[in-house]
């Protein structure tokens, strides 16, 4: 079936209004109408071919609720009217160990991403959230809670709230625990709203003393100016998991002199060029660790928004129209954003 989508033909090329081709439902999927979809900087980084390997047109997007409009005769999960959500991956291979173990994320043979991703269907790679409606496996389609007229708001939690929430709940941020947020941003704000309703004593770390009020206000029960030595030093020692959402190069170091012994920094932002090379001794005399993290799988992200629904989180968002899409790009490139622009896909039938 034919959909309004929108996307680009090329690197060099702006985001416009493109009919592409969505399979009918086989047995396993679920057919659904988008209502809305979150603006990720990683949708910036493929369409624009800043990371290799983009394949176009590009229809980027992998923050997407709506609502379940048909299912294939075997899906057991879902019917249609359900209000639903598609994060960032649409299949994986489901028999190397990770996938048995519910991380999909880390799959040995290679997660489908929701856009970019090798696909049977035409064109040959997955086509994203910047569309009309999307076909899915019933298998990575997640079930939504929220009030409806909070949909937009739940939307950027299918990667911005999983990315942050995958590691504070693998390092058991929690009561009794002492965490930092580096960043306010798209993932620093959700970091910071979780952490807080995880039970966390929540520090979160900013270079701008205008974001203050903010960070207190998403949760943060510290501010701490990261460009002021004596603040930080304040802290030195202090932190059990420190979460660095920043995708920029910086001195890791800064923030790993903050760790206890056995602390972890655990890093999800993906820098354009390497960070400057941490101290090792500072790791050695402390037996303390640098640490990534990649979303979430399918369980994580339902467990996600399970827990984000009955804790009242959403992100903070500015909504925009499908034609304003380039407009976000560049104001997302400045930070001009608090703090994750949403499409409303009904704008694409303009």
């Amino acid at each position: 079936m034919t959909t309004q989508a929108y996307g680009a033909h090329a690197a060099d090329k702006p985001i416009e209004a493109i009919a592409i081709e969505r399979r009918a439902p086989g047995a396993q999927d679920v057919q659904i109408e988008i209502a809305y979809c979150g603006i990720c900087h990683s949708d910036l980084h493929t369409v624009r071919g800043e990371w290799p390997g983009t394949l176009y047109p590009c229809v980027p997007g992998h923050e997407i609720v709506g609502h379940v409009s048909a299912v294939g005769g075997d899906v057991s999960k879902f019917k249609v009217g359900d209000t639903v959500g598609v994060g960032c991956l649409v299949n994986s291979c489901q028999h190397c160990a990770s996938c048995g173990e519910g991380l999909e994320q880390y799959c040995t043979n290679g997660f489908v991403g929701t856009y970019n991703g090798p696909t049977a269907d035409a064109p040959g790679h997955t086509l994203g959230g910047y569309s009309q409606r999307i076909v899915v496996d019933e298998k990575f389609v997640l079930k939504v809670t929220h009030p409806e007229d909070q949909l937009a708001a739940v939307a950027p939690l299918l990667c911005a709230g999983i990315t942050t929430y995958s590691p504070l709940r693998h390092w058991k941020a929690g009561p009794g625990k002492k965490v930092g947020i580096v960043g306010i941003g798209g993932l620093g704000h959700m970091g910071v709203k979780l952490a807080h309703a995880m039970g966390a004593h929540t520090v979160a770390f900013t270079t701008s003393e205008s974001k203050r009020q903010d960070a207190h206000a998403l949760g943060a029960d510290e501010v701490v100016i990261s460009r002021d030595d004596a603040q930080m030093q304040q802290h030195a020692g202090t932190f059990d998991f420190i979460l660095n959402t920043v995708a920029a190069p910086h001195n890791l170091d800064a923030f790993t002199n903050l760790l206890k012994r056995d602390g972890t920094m655990c890093l999800v932002g993906v820098p354009a060029s390497p960070h400057p090379s941490p101290s090792v001794a500072g790791l050695i005399f402390g037996r303390k660790a640098i640490a990534g993290s990649l979303i979430g799988g399918i369980a994580e992200t339902q467990e996600m928004l399970d827990f984000c629904a009955e804790h009242g989180i959403v992100s903070e968002i500015e909504m925009v129209t499908a034609q304003q899409i380039d407009e976000a790009y560049e104001r997302m490139l400045k930070s001009d954003v608090k703090y994750r622009f949403v499409i409303d896909n009904a704008t694409m039938s303009a």
